[in-house]
Formats: structure tokens, C-alpha cells, sequence
């Protein structure tokens, strides 16, 4: 039996929930960001991060080499495109939904997300600045989908990548409009007709709604990870002392290097 350290709400543990159902797999899932899992997930990834995969007495980490594992241990049906051209832009879309789209989105929820409650306000011109990189990805995605009801034509891993950034921009206020994304919201739809989409749809709005109704948050406000292209993305923007701050008052957790 395959073990997943998960969470509901972490996009690259959606992508890796996906992955799984795409190609049948049966898994046991472990909510492994509840407290009373935190021993657990540090005995298999010190880095306290989502997912990671456990088969057997096998351990991956990173939701990309999940990803790959799976591929290759389980090779039909196949996420990746056969043709080399085909497989290296499901390899692009990936990446940049799980480094840019990720760092974006992550920053600026942080004031947008609505069960967010930070009392402060955000540094001026981030949320500016995060709009504006986000339309121009969704730009190149608009151009990249072509007449393609997936990404790279049949359902690949840039599609599962993809879509739980995606889905969460609405809440950022970026909107998907017919006269601007008609590729994308046709790309959308396609997406939630899938019942593994679906399915994982109704698990996020079924934990959320659990975790509300428990008087919880889904998020941490107080404490928030900052890693890799999510601090890289800031620095971009010249936001460093905004970070400095964070870090210095305790409010910013960078993960340990292992």
C-alpha cells in the first residue's frame, strides 16, 4: 500500500492526489500538517513539507520526483506526453506552475485568501505586483493551449500541476474573462468534467468545511513558510526589507536544508 503525508489544501499534494487516482492507484492519505501528525511527517521529511510518498519501506520527497517515481514504478497510464516536444513543455508547465504560479499566489494570498486574517497590511505594490505577473502567465498559457482541450493535448501532468493554481485565483481577483481566456476557461471546464478533478475538489471544500465549522482556520497566520521561489520572488520585487522584518519579529519559517 502506497502512504501519502498530505494536506487538502497544498497544491503540489493535490498534484500528487491526482497523479494517484489517474492511474488507479489505491493510497492511504495522512492529513500530515495536523499537530498531531507533526512527529510523523519529520521522520519522513525533516523538512516538514508535503508530500511525500512512502512505499514500502521507500521514501520520496518533492512532489515532482513523486511524480516521476510513480511514472516510472507505474508506467500506464502515462503522465507524460510521448512525443519529446510534447513532453518537455509538460515538463515547462509544470515547473512554472510549481515555482512562479506557486511564489505568486503564495505571497499575496497571504492579504487576498479569504479565511486569511492578518492584521497588517500588505507592503505597497505587492499585490500590484503579483496581479501583474500572474495575467502575463496566464497570457502565455492562453497562447500555449492553442486549440489543445489539455495543455499538451492529452490530460498530463501539466494539467494536474496547473489546475489548483488555477482554481484558486478568483479569490486573488483575477478573474478568467471570455474575451481574454477563452482557451483557458475552456480548458477549465474540461478540467472539473474530470471525476478524479471533481473528486478532488469535493475533498478541499469538505476539509475547509470541516476545519470552519471546528472554528479553525485552514491556514496558519501567524507563522508562515517561506522557501525557494517564494522568497526569490519577493527579493525580485524588492520587498527584502519587508522579509527582514518577518523574520526577525518570528513570523517567517524558513525550512531546514537536509
Amino acid at each position: 500500500m502506497l502512504t501519502l503525508y498530505d494536506n487538502p489544501f497544498s497544491p503540489f499534494a493535490r498534484k500528487v492526489r491526482m497523479v494517484l487516482r489517474f492511474k488507479g492507484l489505491e493510497f492511504e492519505s495522512i492529513d500530515a500538517l495536523a499537530l498531531d501528525e507533526h512527529d510523523r511527517l519529520v521522520a519522513v521529511n525533516p523538512r516538514v513539507e508535503v508530500p511525500v510518498l512512502v512505499d514500502g519501506g521507500f521514501t520520496v520527497t518533492d512532489s515532482t520526483d513523486i511524480v516521476y517515481y510513480l511514472e516510472d514504478r507505474f508506467p500506464t497510464p502515462t503522465v507524460l506526453p510521448v512525443e519529446p516536444e510534447l513532453r518537455a513543455k509538460a515538463r515547462r508547465w509544470q515547473r512554472i506552475a510549481d515555482t512562479l504560479l506557486d511564489a505568486i499566489i503564495h505571497d499575496i494570498s497571504i492579504w487576498t485568501w479569504p479565511t486569511h486574517q492578518r492584521p497588517d497590511e500588505p507592503p505597497e505594490g505587492l499585490l500590484d505586483a503579483g496581479r501583474d505577473d500572474l495575467r502575463n502567465v496566464l497570457i502565455q498559457l492562453e497562447d500555449s493551449l492553442g486549440d489543445r482541450g489539455f495543455v499538451c493535448g492529452d490530460l498530463s501532468i501539466a494539467d494536474f500541476a496547473l489546475f489548483p493554481h488555477i482554481s484558486a485565483l478568483k479569490p486573488l481577483g483575477i478573474l478568467l474573462e471570455e474575451s481574454t481566456h477563452p482557451r483557458l476557461l475552456r480548458w477549465n471546464r474540461e478540467m472539473r468534467s474530470q471525476a478524479l478533478v471533481r473528486q478532488d475538489l469535493d475533498y478541499v471544500k469538505q476539509s475547509a468545511f470541516e476545519k470552519f465549522v471546528s472554528g479553525q482556520s485552514p491556514y496558519e497566520d501567524d507563522k508562515i513558510v517561506w522557501r525557494g521561489d517564494r522568497i526569490e520572488w519577493l527579493l525580485a520585487h524588492g520587498f527584502h526589507d519587508w522579509l527582514l522584518v518577518e523574520l526577525e519579529a518570528g513570523r517567517a519559517v524558513v525550512p531546514r536544508s537536509v
